[in-house]
């Protein structure tokens, strides 16, 4: 089964320029937001840095949605991705 990661502009140079990228959600653990995250790093080295800090931890500037459901209101990098879903990152836009 597979999960698509939905990238920004920003992050597409780490995919080649592709939008959308199918995620395999294979094994233990792979089935949360981490997992996705890591099996994305596997193939497309260097994206996983500009989502999570040196300690493991999604950056400030940086919103993941699992189906709609901003993953900091549902376990944060341990939240559940059910095959099928869709992981979008946003990056956290500001300004005055």
């Amino acid at each position: 089964m597979s999960v698509i990661v939905r990238v920004p502009t920003i992050l597409r140079t780490y995919t080649g320029g592709a939008r959308d990228v199918r995620v395999a959600v294979e094994g233990v653990g792979a089935q949360t937001v981490a997992g996705v995250l890591n099996a994305l790093e596997s193939g497309h080295p260097g994206i996983l840095a500009r989502v999570v800090d040196e300690e493991g931890r999604l950056r400030r500037f940086v919103n993941l949605y699992v189906d709609d459901e901003d993953v900091r209101g549902c376990g944060g990098l341990a939240a559940p991705v059910p095959p099928g879903s869709e992981l979008v990152i946003v990056p956290a836009v500001a300004g005055g």
